[in-house]
């Protein structure tokens, strides 16, 4: 089974190139981010037509998140436990039958966090220590999970072009990897990284100084497998040519095979 995550930037903009990377990749399970748009805005129609179920937990113009399965979708639900008063649509997590049992997915869109002078710091720590949280009760369960997304979290010095110049950043503060840590630790496996340990792998280039031209990208979507899960993993890709197609996110598809039998 293949699964993947990718911060699509607007689906609607990118609905096109969201079909015909499905096409090309086969993916099985995909996670998607920042859709930029509300649940009965999202083209699902056109994503049931290549063969995919939807769940979908979308906002006005910000955020959202969505899975698209080849399987039937189950138990699903939206919003991260912890703050009943947050909004932002950032989380969506269910079940997919596979003849090994139950795999748990969830696709999350963690805040960037910056200016960091800001309350949205905060909000980003608060987050992912709500996020630390969730993840703990879900592993008491003993299956399969993946947390896919993009967790706007550079892990280490090698997943960045240029380090020095990402120290004070919300994505590479020090108090921001040390959360990503403390959620890794949990018994979580950072598919990547258990399969490569190369520099110069991204899954991110900004559109602005000729950051894709250059290669002064970065790592920051993941999938996080659960003991369960990473005992299954079988490989890992990122597919960084869609980035070079016209009206590219600035994301791209980062994926995991798991020996998993679909049912």
């Amino acid at each position: 089974m293949r699964i993947a995550t990718w911060n699509i930037n607007s689906v609607r903009l990118r609905t096109d190139n969201l079909l015909r990377w499905l096409k090309d990749a086969a993916p099985d399970v995909v996670c998607l981010q920042e859709l930029k748009c509300e649940t009965d805005k999202f083209p699902r129609q056109a994503f049931e037509d290549a063969g995919y179920n939807c769940a979908v937990h979308g906002q006005k113009s910000w955020n959202g998140v969505a899975i698209l399965s080849r399987f039937p979708i189950e138990d699903t639900h939206t919003d991260l436990p912890g703050d009943t008063a947050d909004e932002q649509s950032r989380y969506i997590e269910c079940l997919i039958s596979t003849r090994n049992g139950a795999l748990r997915v969830a696709s999350l869109y963690l805040p960037n966090g910056n200016p960091v002078g800001t309350e949205k710091y905060p909000y980003k720590l608060a987050w992912i220590d709500r996020l630390i949280a969730h993840a703990r009760g879900r592993l008491l369960l003993e299956e399969p999970f993946i947390l896919a997304g993009d967790y706007n979290v550079i892990p280490a010095a090698e997943d960045v072009h240029n380090p020095a110049a990402w120290v004070e950043d919300a994505l590479f503060r020090l108090d921001t990897r040390k959360k990503f840590n403390e959620l890794l630790n949990l018994g979580f496996t950072e598919a990547v990284r258990a399969t490569t340990d190369a520099k110069g792998v991204y899954s991110f280039w900004d559109y602005q100084a000729g950051a894709w031209q250059r290669n002064a990208g970065l790592r920051i979507d993941h999938l996080l497998l659960s003991p369960q899960a990473a005992d299954r993993l079988s490989g890992t890709r990122i597919d960084k040519y869609v980035r070079g197609w016209e009206k590219p996110s600035d994301h791209v598809p980062v994926m995991a095979d798991l020996d998993v039998e679909p049912r």
